[in-house]
């Protein structure tokens, strides 16, 4: 394991070239216009360790971490504890056993007494597992692939170089920071009240919570995501009587499980349609039997073309902007499921998830504040995103407590399949728009 110090000294060895700043971003922010002359020596620092930046991301993209690979997710929680104690940070490592999970990295620097407490959240792990045949960095010139780039270990290296680019101005001393980062973001263990304990617990007693995953860039624009929407599940279970085909519609056999099961989905369309609330189907199966397997991503079903269907099972997942839109969502789900067929009985239930990051007025202030960094940096305003643009993640669990904003991590595309990429020029802008965030709600009281 090798220290900052250490990967500055690998630069030449793998033999990366100075940045091309190709990105009009890039460009712009190589000048501070209203910045002050402590904020002009961090946008500095970052520029030196550009290429430092670049080989630390290399290094914790080629360490699988895959969720499920608990001995690679502990080996990036080292890594990333090599980063940050020499910042000055207090680090812990917290086992998440019980949850079924490699645990989580919780560091803490503490400043001056009474200025606002700043929560930085990550996760370590990606959806690549040790079976992807997609495991290894590469390089193509301000472009490099691999998995989790993006998502998010380009955000873990740009949460480190804001926080280097502090300490080397002597921005961090007196700042109130809390770090989070997960292990089991991309497969949650649970329970979650389990598996985030740590997390909300850190957001209680915060501030300001800032994550550090994937920028949206898109239409020539960096956005700023206030919002997040929910994420969780449902399965619907269907029975009927049985019997041979000629009798289907009967009014003493009724219509059959897989009509039943047709009725409540079609019904889901076309009954349920609001602004930000999505309700996907992901698989579905019915006959004289249905099961799902193990994981529940898979229907098994029997059955013969002269026999009414017994049986009809689905499972899908609920998006939502808000918990209030949840609960409503699913209550007219519940409804729409009690209009049972002839002949028919079906129940749903709903399983726990990622809440909801509702947009609030205070999320809304944080972007204003970050617009103020992009002004003086001489970079364009951050319009607001669309919530339907991004998925859950795990800022959701603490933004009922603190306000905060999602996605400030470096910007790439393909996130969670092979080819996942990351804008190389992205990396350095957004550690210096983070490092005089976090410094100037470093200085402010709480």
């Amino acid at each position: 394991m090798r220290a900052a110090g250490a990967v500055l000294a690998l630069v030449a060895a793998i033999g990366v070239g100075t940045p091309a700043l190709a990105s009009p971003f890039a460009k712009a922010a190589a000048a501070s216009h209203g910045a002050s002359a402590i904020e002009a020596r961090m946008t500095a620092t970052v520029d030196a360790n550009t290429e430092a930046s670049y080989v630390l991301l290399q290094r914790l993209v080629d360490v699988n971490s895959g969720t499920m690979n608990l001995e690679g997710v502990r080996e990036v929680g080292r890594m990333m504890k090599a980063e940050l104690e020499p910042l000055g940070f207090e680090v812990r490592w917290v086992n998440q056993d019980a949850v079924g999970r490699a645990g989580h990295l919780i560091a803490e620097h503490k400043g001056k007494k009474g200025a606002k407490r700043l929560l930085l959240i990550g996760h370590m792990d990606t959806v690549f597992e040790p079976s992807s045949p997609f495991q290894k960095f590469k390089r193509e010139g301000d472009w490099a692939e691999g998995p989790g780039t993006s998502d998010m270990k380009g955000g873990l290296v740009v949460m480190v170089e804001a926080l280097r680019a502090m300490k080397a101005a002597g921005a961090l001393k007196d700042a109130n920071i809390v770090i989070v980062l997960t292990g089991d973001e991309e497969r949650s263990g649970t329970p979650l009240a389990t598996a985030r304990a740590d997390l909300i617990a850190a957001g209680k007693a915060s501030d300001v919570a800032l994550e550090y995953e994937a920028l949206v860039r898109s239409e020539g624009k960096d956005w700023g995501s206030i919002a997040r929407r929910s994420s969780s599940d449902w399965t619907l279970k269907v029975s009927a009587k049985s019997g041979h085909s000629s009798g289907i519609f009967k009014p003493e056999v009724g219509d059959g499980a897989i009509y039943e099961l047709a009725r409540i989905l079609s019904d889901f369309r076309k009954e349920l349609p609001e602004p930000y609330l999505t309700y996907n189907v992901g698989v579905a199966g019915g006959g004289a039997s249905a099961a799902f397997n193990a994981d529940e991503t898979a229907v098994t079903a029997t059955g013969k073309d002269n026999i009414i269907p017994a049986a009809a099972i689905a499972r899908g997942d609920l998006r939502t902007l808000t918990d209030e839109q949840t609960e409503r969502a699913r209550a007219k789900m519940r409804e729409i499921v009690r209009r049972h067929l002839p002949g028919t009985e079906a129940e749903i239930t709903f399983e726990e998830g990622y809440p909801a990051m509702a947009p609030t007025e205070a999320n809304r202030a944080v972007l204003g504040e970050l617009n103020g960094v992009n002004r003086d940096l001489g970079l364009p305003e951050m319009p607001e995103l669309d919530p339907s643009k991004r998925g859950a993640g795990d800022i959701s669990h603490v933004a009922p407590f603190v306000p905060g904003l999602a996605g400030v991590g470096a910007a790439g595309t393909g996130a969670h399949a092979p080819g996942e990429r990351v804008d190389l020029t992205s990396l350095p802008l957004q550690a210096k728009r983070m490092a005089v965030l976090m410094y100037r709600l470093s200085q402010e009281k709480r």
